[in-house]
């Protein structure tokens, strides 16, 4: 398998590289190099896009594991590097050992990137690939190829920031599906990717809502996909974020490009489906939002109906770190308080 060959060709090179390292800045060149967004590692995981059902989860596996390795070897290195910075300046200056010493705050990442992250690693453990697209977006990618011609009353449901009468900031990352359908070759591979990114609407700046929020949209599209392969991935991934001992449920729910389409509720992780006050004495948490992809979507992108289908879902980073993590106000995630960001610190 060339593409598992390249991940451990790039493990070998990496570890000899960091091994030889002298200094953190080419240590810190080193760690972009393979990890970064257009690093090595990214751009081999490119090509899974080409790898059979059974090869994308084994090789979504092994780039874990080369991840988790070369980050505890740069972490190591790192940390050498520092000991002996920190011995020569202490061979070549008088310090005052009795002084207070200066402690540093190190930085983390943000808690809806660490969410995001924890999504973003289920998913590449089933074999999906993560793919970004425009911020600003053409209104014909944004709604009518979602099956929302500019007539639609559903429309009227999204409050746009429209900055000609044909490009607004998109109002959720389904562009990106509808631009990747129709690039992708169905007869050399099936298309299963997820979509994250900011997204934008009109929206009252309240304890639940902001004009700005992020999204992550999920869609598969194969021959034979039906409702009971949602269902299934969807309660791997909400089991993986709020526990093995969650149930879900599926609602009737309508959205202009799936068909049928469900609202995704699980069992109240705080009462156990018993009733209190965070599932508003329901037992029940709504979550997401999934269907069967429409098939006007499937044919505006070139896809025949009649022998691919697919599912696809939306679901809220912001929403998910609110619940997870019991936070009642949306906007504290963007007010760079350092009080309330600190509590998300990673350790270690």
């Amino acid at each position: 398998m060339e593409i598992k060959e390249r991940l451990e060709s790039l493990r070998k090179d990496f570890i000899e590289k960091i091994a030889q390292v002298e200094t953190l800045d080419h240590l810190n060149n080193i760690r972009v190099e393979v990890m970064g967004k257009k690093g090595s590692m990214t751009e081999i995981l490119r090509g899974m896009k080409d790898l059979s059902n059974e090869e994308r989860p084994v090789v979504g596996s092994l780039a874990n594991e080369i991840r988790d390795v070369l980050s505890t070897q740069i972490d190591e290195k790192k940390q050498e590097l520092e000991e002996e910075a920190l011995n020569q300046a202490l061979l070549n200056e008088t310090i005052d050992v009795t002084l207070p010493g200066k402690v540093s705050s190190t930085g983390t990442p943000h808690i809806l990137t660490q969410v995001m992250q924890e999504i973003e690693d289920v998913f590449l453990g089933l074999g999906y690939e993560i793919i970004e697209g425009y911020e600003v977006e053409k209104d014909y990618y944004n709604f009518e190829r979602m099956n929302l011609p500019k007539d639609h009353p559903a429309r009227d449901m999204q409050d746009s920031f429209y900055i000609t009468d044909d490009m607004l900031l998109r109002t959720h990352t389904s562009p990106i599906q509808a631009r990747t359908m129709e690039k992708h070759d169905f007869s050399k591979a099936p298309l299963r990717m997820i979509s994250p990114g900011k997204v934008y609407r009109r929206d009252s700046d309240d304890a639940t809502h902001s004009h700005q929020f992020h999204q992550i949209e999920g869609l598969v599209v194969d021959k034979h996909i039906t409702m009971a392969d949602l269902k299934g991935t969807l309660e791997v991934l909400l089991k993986k974020l709020f526990g093995e001992d969650r149930n879900i449920r599926l609602r009737p729910s309508y959205f202009p490009f799936t068909e049928p389409s469900v609202e995704v509720d699980i069992s109240c992780f705080k009462c156990g489906g018993k009733g209190c006050n965070v599932c508003k004495h329901t037992g029940w948490i709504e979550i997401l939002g999934a269907g069967v992809v429409h098939p006007s979507v499937l044919e505006m992108s070139g896809v025949d109906s009649n022998e691919y289908s697919g599912f696809a879902f939306g679901l809220g980073p912001d929403r998910v770190a609110m619940l997870k993590y019991g936070v009642n106000d949306i906007r504290y995630f963007y007010q760079n308080d350092v009080r309330f960001l600190e509590q998300f610190k990673v350790k270690g």
